[in-house]
């Protein structure tokens, strides 16, 4: 091999699925922990030590810290997604419509994620657009009961950053937009896309 010549660099996949992983869970934990500790010391204040009675709180839908959680994941995810769009789209063309980007998205981007193509794209052709993946790869591992409501509800932070991800990527490529997904049978999931009107 040459002295000059660049190998190019390669992640193993589980890697960067167990990275995603511990990325969510030490987010869940920090914002939990940060909560319970400023939920102490306004109890010490006032008067009303903790004893200890109950335990922690448990951090449900809706709850504050969680909204918190799924808030900074997916402005962890729209950060990589700026990034990731000047990379994958540096050689390409200008995009000469929203829909060219979402198909762009559906192919290209879901194939450097992921290693496949979203399964299926929907549009009501006024800017809203339906990414159905029937395989989601992230959730493939946490798909024990597929339908259970209990494991739907745990991979909610899950989806977060993915959305992060392609709201980064239209942000960057000038498109404002609202980036949502759900699940409700693992391991598929749907995400959609907003498109914001320009004046």
């Amino acid at each position: 091999m040459a002295a000059n010549q660049i190998l190019p660099k390669q992640v193993n996949e589980s890697i960067v699925e167990f990275l995603t992983t511990e990325m969510v869970e030490a987010m869940v934990r920090t914002v939990k922990d940060d909560a319970l500790k400023l939920s102490s010391e306004r109890d010490t204040a006032h008067g009303n030590p903790n004893d200890g009675a109950g335990g922690p709180k448990d951090y449900s839908e809706g709850d504050e810290a969680m909204e918190a959680v799924y808030y900074k994941l997916e402005m962890i995810g729209f950060r990589v997604g700026e990034r990731l769009i000047e990379k994958i789209s540096k050689d390409r063309m200008r995009f000469t419509d929203n829909l060219d980007v979402v198909k762009f998205i559906c192919k290209e981007v879901w194939m450097f994620l992921f290693k496949k193509q979203i399964d299926n794209l929907k549009t009501n052709h006024r800017g809203v657009y339906v990414l159905q993946d029937n395989n989601f790869r992230w959730f493939t591992r946490m798909a024990n009961d597929q339908s259970s409501a209990e494991s739907v509800k745990r991979v909610t932070p899950y989806l977060w950053f993915p959305c992060g991800i392609l709201r980064g990527i239209l942000s960057n490529l000038g498109i404002a937009s609202v980036v949502v997904a759900e699940t409700s049978s693992l391991p598929a999931c749907t995400f959609q896309i907003k498109i914001a009107k320009t004046a």
